[in-house]
């Protein structure tokens, strides 16, 4: 390049323009002389125009040697020389001024492709206009070529220039649009047209020549679409040669919401200068802002038909808060005036929640900016008296729009399976290309990619908009990362670098193995590409999915991949939760990672998504029905809360009737004893007996003789158990200490509390020992 920049520079020292008009004679008005012997040339009496060779007369010399110049600069022969200057002269004669008084119009009506004069009275041979087109070009400073009709830009250019600087600087143009991946065909063909336009439009045949404010004039008065095209490609291409500071900017043809006319049409002019200084102040992200701004004018109309005394944001009070939180609760759809286009089925419906809480954020963040910035003084507090209620907050909560299954296998399939035949063709124009010429705007290696991250990767679309060239990376123990070896990566696992996002700095996380062959699939084929600016950071960076100079559309995921994923695994494009659109893959790959059977954590997830917080990630994960029937499963609730236990139930007692007289009939089995209460299950000691008189010890006699009977019968009751009792049966000898001592003082069936029964047989116990004790002094005594 900086040998072509050398050659160039050479090259324009030794070019200059060819003709000088200033060493002629421009007088306007034409001498007597001139018109004489014009008249008696052009007369239709004169029947021997052959005796006065208007060619030679020198009268008329002043008029045709700035014509014969320019001729010998454009190469014009003999034949078309006589026929030039004879329609020129002619001319000069009906308009009674010469060609040095002629406007741009003047020419524009000579030179049309239309024009009777080109037709009558003579047919100008040959390319004749195209010399007088340079005529008017070299010695008049015409320049409005695109309105002359069909012409030759390219022959033209040939004829005012050196062709030798004019293939100089179309080969550094479509070299450069060719490595980034235009067509050939393409670039010679439509490109080529418009660098001659743009060079002749300047007047030189030098890119270096060229700026930006030129460019920029020339992009602005052109209607034609594609030359505007071309003239954008250009400004690139010279931005990229380092020719001009930097490429044209392709202004929006997308109105924005709150430029919208309609959208402040009835508001007062104070709110809508208000909200216009809150929107140049603040330091939001642009969507951000304009979502505010137009929430901000949406409670402007409401001013403008309900409290217009409180249009001055200076003016609000708590009370006017109040009233506008109530208003917005009650709002519908369509409600005031809206510069969108509403659908029709949801007029005058209530707004959702969520857009009621966005309402409500809108008007908070402007007063407390205001406020903070002391715009005025405060007069209420905006995040008290302007917060959401909470009937509308509990409306509000988690609901990932996850894809079912059976459709989003379907749409994995098809996104592993994806061919040159599934890609979208790039159009054509009838008469130029054959329909089944069309190619695809994009190579398939990169669409593939795009399809793979898309469904494996859970990124975001503006994270995968913004992923950089060399974001994978493999990482094995025994092999370095650094390897390019295809067969180093068969059992590494692949890191992908993610750009900061919305939520957080730029992370690494590893994906599946998939998505980085997919990458370095697209990267090998991938063609050289300009560097640009990071909009969200500012860097200057290789964006990866860059192809002819450009990044791939904000849009494309959900206008062209998404929908031909859909076509080719025969699925609809939209099921009961919506459309299919890019967010939702990131909801549906975050629940089955939290739903697998290895399933990962919260907090993994949170890391993974590039969550900043988990509550951030709850958003996007939904438990699936099976996973949670077998969670309930496993945690075994019923057995849990309740237990079996083994009962003896004595039909001898039952059949002689000592069951009436107060004979217990019914033992239940406690492991170390028997219970006979016939109502064990209302028992606060059941699980902690406290050895009342219903207890029966098994190394008793009388637990023998219940044991030993023949027609005792063996059933199992349930019976409910609290927490505590839970505990004791699950964790054993401490927690049923505790549950005894929570138990001292609770009555048993029989009356006494455990801590009453205790003393009484410790007082029994101290008895017996002390007769024990004292027997052997009284036979002593006695003795």
């Amino acid at each position: 390049m900086k040998a072509d920049q050398k050659l160039s520079k050479l090259d324009k020292n030794c070019w200059s323009w060819p003709v000088d008009p200033q060493c002629y004679d421009q007088t306007h008005q034409l001498s007597l002389i001139e018109s004489s012997v014009l008249e008696s040339y052009l007369s239709e009496s004169n029947t021997s125009r052959q005796a006065v060779s208007i060619h030679n007369n020198s009268d008329l010399i002043r008029l045709r040697q700035p014509i014969h110049a320019a001729l010998d600069v454009t190469g014009a022969e003999s034949r078309s020389r006589r026929p030039v200057v004879r329609f020129l002269l002619r001319a000069m004669y009906q308009r009674h001024a010469t060609f040095w008084a002629w406007r741009s119009t003047d020419w524009i009506t000579l030179l049309h492709n239309d024009s009777e004069a080109l037709r009558s009275p003579y047919i100008l041979p040959g390319d004749c206009r195209q010399h007088l087109i340079a005529i008017a070009y070299l010695l008049c400073k015409f320049v409005a070529i695109d309105e002359l009709g069909p012409l030759s830009r390219a022959s033209l250019a040939n004829k005012v220039f050196r062709c030798d600087l004019l293939e100089c600087a179309l080969q550094k143009v479509l070299t450069i649009l060719i490595q980034w991946g235009y067509s050939e065909s393409r670039m010679s063909r439509s490109m080529t047209k418009a660098i001659y336009e743009v060079l002749l439009l300047n007047r030189s045949p030098y890119l270096e020549d060229l700026t930006y404010e030129v460019l920029q004039e020339i992009y602005s008065r052109k209607i034609l679409k594609e030359f505007q095209d071309n003239v954008w490609l250009l400004s690139r291409a010279l931005a990229s040669l380092g020719l001009i500071e930097k490429s044209l900017v392709i202004p929006s043809n997308k109105p924005t919401r709150y430029g919208d006319e309609s959208a402040t049409f009835g508001i007062p002019e104070v709110w809508v200068s208000w909200c216009q200084r809150w929107h140049d102040t603040s330091t939001l992200a642009p969507r951000t802002r304009e979502t505010i701004h137009y929430n901000l004018l949406k409670a402007g109309q409401w001013i403008a038909w309900e409290k217009p005394e409180a249009a001055n944001p200076e003016s609000w009070t708590r009370e006017t808060a109040a009233l506008y939180v109530a208003a917005v609760d009650r709002m519908t759809v369509g409600q005031w005036k809206n510069s969108r286009n509403l659908v029709a089925n949801r007029v005058g419906k209530p707004l959702t929640p969520r857009t009621k809480d966005h309402h409500l954020s809108s008007i908070r963040t402007f007063f407390r900016d205001c406020y903070n910035w002391g715009w005025f003084p405060r007069r209420f507090d905006p995040l008290r008296s302007l917060a959401t209620p909470r009937s509308i907050r509990a409306l509000i909560g988690p609901n990932p729009r996850v894809i079912a299954d059976d459709i989003w296998a379907k749409l994995l399939w098809a996104g592993l399976n994806l061919t040159l035949d599934d890609l979208p063709k790039a159009g054509y124009k009838p008469g130029r290309t054959h329909p089944e010429e069309r190619t695809p705007w994009y190579p398939v290696e990169m669409v593939q990619a795009l399809s793979i991250i898309w469904l494996f990767s859970g990124l975001r679309s503006d994270e995968i908009w913004r992923l950089r060239l060399g974001c994978v990376r493999w990482h094995r123990e025994d092999v370095s990362d650094d390897s390019p070896q295809t067969s180093a990566h068969q059992n590494a696992v692949c890191f992908l670098d993610i750009p900061i996002n919305k939520t957080g700095r730029a992370f690494t996380k590893p994906v599946d193995r998939v998505i980085g062959d997919a990458i370095e699939a697209w990267e090998l084929v991938r063609p050289k590409q300009p560097s640009a600016c990071d909009p969200k950071t500012g860097e200057i960076v290789q964006f990866l999915f860059t192809y002819r100079g450009r990044r791939v559309g904000r849009d494309y995921l959900n206008r062209t991949i998404i929908p031909m994923l859909c076509r080719k695994a025969g699925v609809p494009e939209r099921d009961a939760r919506g459309p299919l659109t890019s967010h939702r893959a990131r909801s549906t790959i975050a629940s089955q990672l939290f739903n697998a059977k290895e399933a990962m954590s919260l907090f993994e997830l949170q890391e993974w998504l590039g969550h900043r917080s988990a509550v951030s990630t709850q958003h996007y994960v939904k438990i699936t029905p099976t996973k949670l029937a077998k969670a309930y499963a496993d945690a075994d609730y019923f057995k849990r809360n309740v237990r079996a236990i083994e009962v003896l139930l004595d039909q001898d007692a039952i059949k002689s009737g000592s069951v009436m007289n107060g004979e217990p009939w019914k033992f239940y089995d406690l492991g170390h004893g028997y219970c006979s209460y016939d109502f064990f299950d209302q028992c606060p000691h059941r699980m902690a007996c406290a050895k009342c008189s219903f207890y029966i010890p098994k190394e008793s006699s009388k637990s023998q003789l219940l044991e030993s009977k023949i027609n005792l019968q063996k059933m199992l009751q349930v019976i409910s158990l609290s927490e505590d009792e839970q505990a004791a049966v699950e964790e054993g000898i401490n927690a049923i200490e505790n549950l005894r001592a929570k138990l001292a003082d609770v009555p048993t069936p029989e009356g006494p509390t455990p801590r009453h029964l205790e003393k009484s047989i410790n007082s029994q116990n101290l008895e017996t020992i002390s007769q024990i004790e004292i027997q052997p002094l009284l036979t002593h005594a006695q003795a």
